[in-house]
């Protein structure tokens, strides 16, 4: 099965003379013979300029947590901007989107909106660091938290070798164009290095701010803090007037109701949210304790933007999350995620692959040829047989499946997809595992 690309490509080369490499964002470019031109989406499904329908597990890298074009978002959206779509003032959606944040994440009693979920971890920081008087940052080895000067060091886009020894690891630059005096802010940890983290943070605690963490490394095939991790991130936090910084752009409303501070019952003092929170709308929101969130207002913190909680956004997350909370949605995509975990792993056993899946059902990665036999960091998961894993995405492409061709980005399962999808999808992974093998 091989499908033909012929509209596709000539709508992309049209795009390859409008824009740089023809995309709007470079983690959309897959190569000229495999970047996508989407006509259409709808529930677990995409179409391309050809009409070749593909099964969709990137899922806008993970936003569509119900699916594409959901009635019950986009009739909520339709009905909202009837009335405008932004005001200079403060309007009910942002409220009742505000309060229902409040009641399903712990820790939370104060919300302020933003557009991406890069807007929201810089935002974070921010209040950190007027919280603190600090201007230090700790973040883990291989964590994306945004496309800031900032943030943009040692993402998991970093060059294999390049992030010196592992005991001390030094901030490596993910793009050209970023100040170098930037660098002398971030502070690298391993991820789940207990002992490295607790010894960088004695050595620094008078210079950081805030230690930022994805709770699971959604850039990094989904890894997992090891049991009591994110604990004692906690706990040096409240030893040192640190401020916890919970990176749930991807793990928010997508893991649990109340995201990872629900499912690791570790409550952190602020929290960025994004992707999950709209269906595909753009919104975002950073929230906290009031303690914390307090620095925020004139001669304080400065938090704004034209289009922070505008009508469009704030209506789209008010239905997402009336969905998520009052019905069975997560579980659904708990059991679809579990389905397909499993058949991967029968059909790698079987082909006699030997791999170890990472993250929860919602959003996993599945790592080949380790040559860790528990992947705990960056390092570790990385090790593996990439190109193993790029040939069978490639060929899963070709039979209308679209996962992202880099292992590090976990598969995304959204509500819509069937128990018929995922068993087409396995079928697939079968046949495309048998032709990596071979050629």
């Amino acid at each position: 099965m091989t499908l033909l690309h012929t509209q596709t490509r000539a709508t992309f080369e049209r795009a390859r003379k409008a824009m740089p490499l023809g995309v709007t964002s470079n983690f959309r470019y897959n190569g000229d013979d495999h970047t996508l031109v989407v006509k259409r989406g709808e529930g677990a499904y995409l179409w391309d300029m050809d009409d070749n329908r593909y099964i969709d597990y990137r899922l806008a890298f993970g936003p569509i947590i119900l699916g594409h074009g959901d009635p019950r978002v986009n009739s909520r959206v339709a009905q909202a901007i009837g009335s405008g779509t932004l005001y200079a003032h403060t309007h009910p959606l942002e409220i009742e989107v505000a309060e229902r944040i409040k009641r399903m994440c712990p820790g939370v009693d104060q919300v302020r909106f933003a557009n991406s979920g890069t807007e929201a971890t810089m935002s974070a920081m921010r209040i950190a660091r007027g919280y603190t008087n600090r201007e230090k940052i700790v973040k883990f080895e291989g964590s994306y938290h945004g496309s800031y000067d900032y943030a943009l060091w040692s993402t998991a886009n970093m060059v294999p070798g390049s992030g010196g020894s592992r005991r001390s690891p030094v901030p490596v630059p993910n793009s050209s164009g970023m100040p170098g005096m930037n660098r002398d802010l971030v502070l690298l940890s391993r991820f789940n290095d207990f002992e490295g983290l607790e010894r960088l943070v004695r050595d620094h605690s008078h210079e950081v701010a805030a230690i930022m963490v994805e709770p699971i490394m959604g850039n990094v095939y989904g890894l997992m803090p090891e049991p009591g991790f994110m604990q004692h991130i906690r706990h040096l936090c409240n030893e040192h007037g640190i401020v916890m910084i919970m990176d749930e752009v991807k793990t928010g409303f997508r893991i649990a109701k109340g995201g990872a501070a629900e499912f690791f019952g570790v409550k952190a003092d602020l929290y960025a949210y994004a992707k999950s929170l709209g269906n595909g709308f753009p919104i975002a929101a950073i929230a906290g304790t009031a303690d914390v969130m307090s620095v925020i207002g004139p001669g304080g913190v400065a938090h704004g933007g034209t289009y922070c909680g505008n009508v469009v956004g704030t209506a789209a997350a008010a239905a997402t999350l009336e969905v998520l909370e009052t019905t069975p949605a997560l579980d659904t995509i708990r059991e679809r995620g579990q389905r397909l975990m499993d058949g991967m792993h029968d059909v790698l056993t079987e082909a006699g692959v030997s791999h170890t899946f990472a993250g929860v059902p919602a959003m996993f990665g599945v790592i080949l040829e380790p040559k860790v036999t528990k992947p705990q960091d960056f390092r570790d998961a990385t090790s593996g047989n990439n190109a193993l894993y790029e040939r069978i995405a490639m060929h899963m492409f070709s039979m209308g499946i679209d996962m992202e061709f880099d292992g590090r980005e976990p598969f995304f399962i959204c509500e819509a997809l069937s128990e018929q999808d995922v068993d087409e999808t396995v079928n697939r992974f079968n046949d495309s595992v048998k032709l990596a093998k071979t050629h």
